[in-house]
């Protein structure tokens, strides 16, 4: 028995969007849903940019790559999220940081790009129904993160701090921020120097799990 066959009926198409900027693997992907009896493909693009501009209904399943140009990674979840769809994941990147920043940032789901078209669709009709779609291997991951957190010690920032931290987790550069709280671009450096002592991340991805982690992001 195949994938369609195991899955009820549904009285309406599942809307699913793509966003992934490798032009192979993105038609790949939109065959797979094409072929698809109860889904309904919608608007495909190669960055959260294009997508944003199309008429793609709230409330779909929008299938995202992580390595795409402008906003990326767990910030590039974050903002589709906003835009009120249900993020899936599908990433040759599948390592600890990015599956933990791109769940922590909202992602209903996270695939490897290894995954068979069988796979792909039902994970995208388990996010339809709102549930999670999660491999045993990125749930450990997931629960360790968890109980590492909890384990720790508590992450004091200052106000400054924390907006400085904020802006950078939504994507603003050095100078952006410098031009937004009318301070110095040293400023902005030495405060993120800061915050990788006090967060021990290094990367930008990093520091938008923080950002979320600490609330600064809703």
């Amino acid at each position: 028995m195949n994938a369609d066959e195991q899955q009820p009926k549904r009285t309406a198409p599942i809307n699913v969007g793509v966003i992934e900027d490798h032009p192979l693997y993105r038609d790949a992907v939109a065959r797979v849903l094409t072929e698809a009896p109860d889904i309904e493909l919608g608007a495909v693009a190669d960055s959260v940019a294009r997508f944003a501009v199309q008429e793609q209904p709230p409330g779909s399943v929008v299938v995202l790559d992580l390595k795409l140009r402008g906003v990326q990674d767990a910030a590039a979840v974050l903002e589709v999220g906003q835009m009120g769809h249900k993020v899936l994941v599908v990433s040759a990147h599948a390592e600890q940081p990015e599956v933990l920043g791109a769940m922590q940032a909202g992602a209903k789901g996270f695939l490897s790009k290894d995954v068979d078209g069988d796979e792909l669709l039902r994970a995208i009709r388990t996010i339809a129904e709102d549930n999670a779609y999660v491999s045993p291997t990125l749930a450990g991951m997931i629960i360790q993160d968890s109980e590492d957190r909890h384990a720790g010690p508590k992450i004091v920032l200052s106000e400054r701090e924390k907006q400085v931290l904020r802006l950078v987790a939504a994507g603003e550069r050095d100078v952006d921020v410098a031009e937004i709280l009318n301070i110095s671009v040293r400023t902005v450096r030495s405060y993120l120097d800061r915050i990788r002592d006090k967060t021990g991340e290094r990367r930008r991805a990093g520091f938008v799990r923080v950002a979320i982690r600490e609330g600064l992001l809703r």
